[in-house]
This record gives C-alpha cells, sequence and structure tokens, in this order.
C-alpha cells in the first residue's frame, strides 16, 4: 500500500446518483482501486451549503455509501469514509481559508452558478466551498485526483493553495495531478444533450437514475433527444443527442464509437435506442440487485463507513499535525 500512489475523490451525499455518476466515476473509482491507494469520500460538510432535510441527509449519505459498494468498490481495498466523522477536514479547511484569497474565491463558476439557483441562500460557506475541498485533496496527500472537465477549477485552485503554503514553510503538502478519464467522463442529459447530465435536473426524462427501474430507463432512453436525419453518427456539434448516446454505449460495452457507428450502419433510431437502453438495463441490474441488499443491511453500512473513518482519520492526522506545526498552532 505504501508504494502505491493515493487518489481521493468523493460525491456529495445530495439526492439519487446518475447514470453519468455511475459511468464518468464509478466505473473509474473501481478501476483504480487495484493500482491506487484510493480514498472515496462521501462528502456531506460539501451538501451543507444548500439547505437540507437533515433526515434526507442523512438517509442520502447511507445511499451513496451503498452505491459505492455496489457499482464495485471494495471496502477491504480502499478506504470509504463520511467527510464529516473526520473532524480533520473541517480543520485543515479553516487553515486553509486564511490562506486562499478572496478574489481566487470569486471567480470560482460554481460559486457564481449556485449563487443564482440559490439566490435567498448565498452563505459564506458556498463561497469558501473550495478551500474545504482543497482540505479534503491534501490531507491524503494526494498525488492524482479524478476530475470532470468542469471540476478543473477545484483542482487547480487546489494546487494554488497548496503551493502557495509550501512556498511560505517548506514542503509540507503534495501537489496533486488531475486524472481525466478519455472515455465517458461527461454523460449529458437525454433531453438537454447541451448540458451534463445531473441529479438535480428539473426536465422530465433527462435523467437516468441508478435507482430507476428497467422500464422506467427504456423509457427515458426511447424518449432521449435525437435528430431528423436518422443516422448513427459521432458529431457532439451537429448530432448532440446521438453523439450522447453513444457515448453511454461505447463506455459500457467497452468498444469505440467507430464500432458503434459501424454496428448501427443502416439501423434507424428506433432500434438504436432500444439496443441503448436495454445495454443500460444489463449493466445496472447487479448493481441494483447489491444496493437494494445493502440499503437493507444499515447496521453493515454503519460499520463499513465507522472503520472506513478511522483508517481515514489516520492519515489526515498527521497532515493535520504537520500543519498545525508549521503554522504555530500549539
Amino acid at each position: 500500500m505504501e508504494n502505491k500512489k493515493v487518489i481521493l475523490s468523493g460525491i456529495q451525499a445530495t439526492g439519487n446518483l446518475t447514470l453519468g455518476n455511475y459511468i464518468g466515476a464509478l466505473k473509474n473509482f473501481v478501476k483504480m482501486q487495484d493500482e491506487y491507494d484510493c480514498y472515496y469520500m462521501i462528502a456531506n460538510l460539501h451538501a451543507l451549503t444548500v439547505r437540507r432535510d437533515p433526515a434526507e441527509l442523512k438517509e442520502n449519505t447511507l445511499k451513496v455509501l451503498a452505491t459505492y459498494i455496489a457499482a464495485g468498490i471494495d471496502p477491504e481495498k480502499s478506504t470509504i469514509f463520511v467527510q464529516s466523522q473526520v473532524h480533520e477536514h473541517a480543520e485543515l479547511g479553516w487553515v486553509l481559508d486564511c490562506y486562499t484569497y478572496m478574489g481566487e474565491l470569486s471567480r470560482m463558476t460554481q460559486f457564481k452558478d449556485k449563487s443564482e439557483k440559490h439566490a435567498d441562500n448565498i452563505n459564506a460557506g458556498l463561497f469558501t466551498y473550495p478551500s474545504l475541498m482543497a482540505g479534503d485533496i491534501l490531507l491524503y496527500q494526494a498525488d492524482v485526483v479524478p476530475v470532470g472537465e468542469d471540476q478543473k477549477q477545484h483542482l487547480e485552485i487546489t494546487r494554488d493553495i497548496a503551493e502557495r503554503f509550501n512556498k511560505l514553510y517548506g514542503d509540507t503538502f503534495k501537489v496533486p495531478e488531475p486524472y481525466i478519464p478519455k472515455a465517458g467522463a461527461r454523460i449529458m442529459g437525454l433531453q438537454d444533450p447541451a448540458s451534463k447530465m445531473s441529479k438535480s435536473s428539473t426536465i422530465p426524462n433527462d435523467t437516468i437514475l441508478l435507482v430507476d427501474t428497467p422500464e422506467e430507463i427504456m423509457k427515458k432512453v426511447k424518449k432521449a433527444v435525437t435528430d431528423s436525419e436518422g443516422i448513427v453518427k459521432y458529431d457532439v456539434e451537429n448530432k448532440p443527442g446521438v453523439s450522447n448516446l453513444m457515448t453511454i454505449y461505447s463506455v459500457i460495452k467497452n468498444i469505440s464509437l467507430d464500432e458503434v457507428e459501424k454496428q448501427f450502419e443502416g439501423k434507424g433510431y428506433g432500434e438504436f435506442k432500444t439496443t441503448v437502453g436495454e445495454a443500460i438495463v444489463k449493466e445496472l441490474e447487479p448493481f441494483h440487485k447489491k444496493y437494494n441488499e445493502l440499503m437493507n443491511d444499515k447496521i453493515y453500512l454503519e460499520k463499513i463507513y465507522t472503520e472506513g473513518s478511522r483508517k481515514a482519520s489516520e492519515k489526515a492526522r498527521k497532515t493535520l499535525n504537520l500543519v498545525y506545526n508549521k503554522v504555530g498552532l500549539v
């Protein structure tokens, strides 16, 4: 374990996860756990930037945990933990607040986006969110952080904060590198293929949730936006809906986009959508079975996150002690 590079990633404990989360993140998390020393976090502190129902937030925390395991993350190979149970996150987050500039934070696109969506609750946590995220990553001296194209800005500010701190106090933090998957990194909405598939989308049939039934999945795929051309061809600019379905299918079947084009040459969108829908249903069948078993065994889930949080805290404490010593905290 000591010779492996460290990887840190997390998913917020908000709502049911989507097919986009599964393809863009979870499938890669599973692949990484043999190659890296993996820390997978359930980010419930970050969830507080928007008002949440307390009971729902607790339930969503368990849902994300069950999703991690059902997707194939092995608690024996990876450290799965709940952010709020490792108090070092909040502590380092505060220290890094003091080494992050207001100008940097005000340029963050997520702050601008969320401020527009939640204009009645533009809170300080929403503004300083990137400092806490930097703390999440730097606590574990992560070598690599999986990020989507839309999240690169958060890693960039983390690197800036780490380099600033290291320049002031000497080598303290490892400066992490991004890991951007080549395929399936960004799955778009079925009704709005110009936007990333999101669990918070309010557009009907736009998002496939991992907890959707096979019938719901087939219905959503068959209603997916395409075009009038009737040709299965990858062209994001002119055929975004078709290209998105092709991306989903290529990742699930582990074949190239060229192979997808050949498979559906001369075939219409009806057959194409049916085949894509059936592939998604088949892919998620074992996930559904395992997920339902786990959600019916809360004692087991509690055992996993308790042990994972203990292991995470052991590593995080070493970094926090080093930081406290550097800045002069007793």
